[in-house]
């Protein structure tokens, strides 16, 4: 009997007022490339690495602020430095020097992000880069490959996210596309340790969701990940669409909702019954200037924090809240200092991070939405 290489554990499942099972805390145990196991606590948010590296961190810093696994992105490091170079190199982990998991994307986003360079049909997409202007040519078996070359513990399948907004036969077509690439991308081998996770299409379109979940939960995926949302859509809209999604996802596996986002749908994420988020914006924002605070959001730049002396965040444990203060975070952000952004960004993980163990511990506890509500008041306040 050939043994999974992940396996998922659900420790509580909160219901919702109908009784559905809702907001979840589990272990994911996975096998490892070099044979050293790895567990991940959820709900869990993943920091993004787009090409080997979350900007301005170490990945000493980057597991300091508390992240258990982070994410690669498959169409950035094909390009650069190229997953034949990183296979050689001794797999992503080891090239960038972090110990822990790493999920790859399978580069279907960047179909929908670089739409004005591609050209998509059943076959796969031919696009330009965007570094060069060369013409490169994607697959569902080309994402697998250089997936395992990257050696990541869970891959994605390729897929095709819709825009939005899009007409219903537009998304059906996109979503059914899905599910042949997640067929013939499940029949390329990878490495034993490698994981496989499909992913659910379908817009906003509850019926589309519907069929997509019950066509991909048939095929033997290790976990599910609810994709094409966050794309343009009202946060209202997409928070909704997740908690129609989620049940309709197996109980006892992994669940992931695809580059999700500001604190608050982290919270209705969890509310609904997902597992795993990621999203660029407590980095990205970081660089520029806005913090998250257990007090709501903070625009360093803004000329009344010039003179404060008090800290970021009084709750937050990182180095930047407990060693210096807002005037000196505004005075290194208007100075352009590299520090600004590592700071900055440090931060931020650790907001986010510390936000899903609290979550964590709440469901744990059964307090979940107790917790929740004085979230929402602290954040208002």
């Amino acid at each position: 009997m050939t043994t999974r290489p992940l396996k998922f554990t659900l420790e509580k499942a909160l219901p919702d007022a109908q009784g559905t099972p809702r907001a979840r805390a589990g272990r994911i145990e996975l096998q490892g490339s070099n044979g050293k196991p790895h567990e991940i606590l959820t709900p869990v948010f993943m920091p993004v690495g787009t090409v080997g590296s979350v900007k301005a961190m170490t990945t000493e810093e980057v597991r300091g602020a508390g992240a258990q696994i982070i994410l690669g992105n498959t169409y950035h490091l094909y390009l650069r430095p190229g997953h034949d170079r990183v296979e050689r190199l001794g797999e992503l982990q080891k090239f960038m020097n972090w110990n822990g998991p790493i999920l790859t994307d399978s580069g279907g986003f960047q179909v929908f992000s670089l739409a004005a360079l591609n050209k998509i049909d059943d076959q796969g997409v031919t696009f330009q880069s965007h570094i060069d202007g060369s013409s490169h040519r994607f697959t569902p078996e080309l994402s697998m490959d250089i997936q395992k070359k990257l050696g990541s513990d869970i891959v994605m399948a390729f897929d095709q996210c819709p825009p939005y907004p899009a007409k219903p036969e537009e998304v059906q077509a996109a979503m059914q596309r899905t599910l042949r690439w997640a067929e013939r991308g499940l029949d390329f081998p990878l490495k034993a340790h490698q994981a496989r996770f499909g992913i659910i299409q379908g817009g906003l379109y509850q019926e589309l969701r519907v069929q997509a979940a019950r066509e991909m939960t048939r095929l033997p995926f290790d976990g599910f990940a609810i994709g094409g949302l966050s794309i343009g859509e009202t946060p209202e809209l997409m928070q909704k669409m997740a908690y129609f999604t989620a049940p309709l996802l197996p109980l006892n596996q992994p669940r992931y909702l695809m580059g999700v986002g500001r604190p608050e749908d982290l919270v209705e994420g969890v509310r609904a019954g997902i597992d795993m988020f990621d999203c660029v914006m407590p980095t990205r924002n970081a660089r520029n200037g806005q913090l998250f605070t257990s007090r709501g959001k903070v625009n360093i730049k803004n000329a009344k924090y010039a003179d404060d002396p008090g800290p970021l965040d009084p709750e937050c444990p990182c180095d930047a809240c407990t060693k210096y203060s807002r005037a000196y975070l505004r005075h290194l952000f208007i100075c352009g200092e590299v520090l600004s952004a590592r700071l900055n960004t440090l931060h931020n993980l650790t907001f986010y991070l510390g936000l899903m163990s609290q979550m964590r511990n709440a469901i744990l506890e059964n307090r979940f939405d107790d917790w929740a509500n004085s979230f929402y008041i602290k954040s208002r306040a």
